[in-house]
């Protein structure tokens, strides 16, 4: 480990200003892996400064900044793989060559910007309806268990194509998966114990991935980051109803 491979990591999952890394090398992002979960926990302190500097504000204006900083902070990098994989699933019919075909179009279709609409509109309610005891531990945890689940997908899903995906298959081990889901397990316990639904949320994606195509894409990923996100959201507001 190394803080070369963590500033290769924030580079390529954040739009953060970061020491630049300079002669990169294959196997660079491979390596960095390991440091996805810890991204997420910088995300999700920021969006939790926010809000707390907001605090008293509207939940409304709230939940649009944090919102806002999400996408800009990302770099929309989740969201392109979420529009990219509904356009994939509305015009393949469950067909991988016809998938793969359709994902590697640049265009965004009707799939795309429904899809990430929505995925917007969802965030900003939830986020809003977050239970103030919660927010600043949800927004803090939520990135970091999503981008732990993508180590966990790398893992036990075959890349469908070259790409990002292939470039983090089985980058990390379980010895140090097992160890980031420790370590977000006692976070969660201290300070918002509904996203723990994560362990139950981050298989069942695995499966549902498994079952549809048996295997994923970067594109995957980025749209499995966000449908967790959301879920994880979701449980966090209903955990108090």
């Amino acid at each position: 480990m190394s803080r070369r491979e963590f500033w290769i990591a924030l580079q390529f999952l954040t739009h953060l200003p970061t020491p630049r890394v300079a002669d990169m090398r294959p196997g660079d992002l491979k390596r960095a892996a390991m440091f996805f979960p810890a991204v997420g926990l910088v995300v999700g302190i920021c969006l939790a400064l926010i809000a707390r500097i907001l605090h008293g504000s509207d939940p409304w204006v709230v939940a649009l900044a944090v919102v806002a900083a999400w996408i800009w902070i990302t770099g929309a990098l989740h969201l392109d793989g979420l529009g990219d994989v509904a356009d994939a699933f509305g015009a393949s019919h469950g067909k991988p060559d016809r998938f793969i075909e359709v994902l590697g179009d640049p265009h965004a279709g009707n799939f795309a910007v429904v899809a990430i609409v929505l995925q917007i509109a969802a965030k900003l309610v939830l986020t809003a309806h977050l239970p103030a005891s919660l927010a600043i531990g949800a927004l803090v945890l939520i990135p970091a268990w999503a981008r732990w689940g993508t180590l966990v997908w790398s893992r036990l899903l075959v890349s469908l194509k070259p790409g990002l995906g292939a470039s983090v298959a089985n980058s990390v081990g379980w010895l140090l998966i097992g160890g980031w889901a420790l370590a977000l397990l006692l976070l969660a316990l201290i300070g918002a114990r509904p996203t723990l639904v994560a362990l139950i949320v981050i298989p069942a994606v695995a499966l549902y991935w498994q079952s549809r195509l048996g295997s994923i894409t970067g594109d995957g990923l980025g749209a499995s980051v966000e449908v967790t996100e959301t879920l994880l959201l979701f449980a966090c507001v209903f955990s108090s109803q």
